[in-house]
């Protein structure tokens, strides 16, 4: 009797393990992990992680050149200045790697 219990005991553990491992995963999440598009919203207050290297060369990777002056503001937005098109502009990085330029 104690054998009978056992195995049936193991039985309904194994039974629980499958049916668990066969349940498809469902997500309501609809924002994506990594942020390919500029927020509307942007320049976003928040604290900054990027440091004053990163925050250069992600404004440079937007098209921007000569970005000088960088300083982290007590919004969490790394503000600057930088060329583009020929033109001196104001540009700003903010916590979601935003880049904007001030109009």
């Amino acid at each position: 009797m104690k054998t009978l219990s056992i195995l049936a005991a193991t039985l309904l553990m194994a039974a629980t393990a499958a049916f668990a491992q066969s349940q498809t995963p469902s997500t309501s999440q609809t924002t994506p992990a990594v942020n390919t598009q500029q927020n509307p919203g942007a320049p976003v207050a928040g604290k900054n992680s990027f440091t004053e290297d990163q925050a250069k060369s992600r404004i440079a990777d937007a098209g921007y050149t000569n970005v000088s002056g960088l300083k982290l503001d007590d919004q969490g937005v790394w503000r600057g200045t930088a060329m583009k098109d020929g033109k001196q502009a104001n540009v700003s990085l903010d916590f979601q790697g935003n880049v904007t330029m001030a109009k």
